[in-house]
């Protein structure tokens, strides 16, 4: 299944639903460049709801370090939201949660983003 990035805004913060597999290749430079241009606009919070990606390997953990890094320098923050199993682990052995927020579902992200929209270092998982 190709990689498929549903965007939508909930208040002051830019969910983007990830289906499918992030990849090397284009998978992973169409989620760059969604990051890009959602950023660009001078978007703050970047909610990745993560519940429906089937696949990840290191390039596309490497967009998601990506991307969150260029969104701190910014003042920012991207939180994941809702990983299956297997994409938690790979976080967790990576170290990414250390650096992402991760939480089990989209609603509790949500309710866990500060006033000024960034908190980074700790998992909610």
């Amino acid at each position: 299944m190709a990689l498929s990035l549903q965007t939508r805004i909930c208040d002051d913060v830019t969910v983007i639903d990830v289906a499918g597999r992030l990849t090397l290749g284009e998978s992973a430079t169409s989620l760059r460049e969604t990051l890009k241009q959602i950023t660009a606009g001078g978007v703050l919070k970047i909610l990745l709801n993560l519940r429906d990606l089937s696949f990840i390997d290191s390039s596309g953990l490497g967009e998601l370090a990506s991307g969150h890094a260029n969104l701190r320098q910014k003042g920012g923050a991207v939180k994941l939201a809702a990983p299956p199993k297997r994409v938690l682990e790979l976080l967790q052995i990576t170290g990414l949660v250390r650096v992402i927020e991760v939480y089990e579902t989209e609603a509790d992200a949500f309710h866990n983003w500060t006033s000024r929209g960034v908190r980074t270092g700790e998992s909610r998982r």
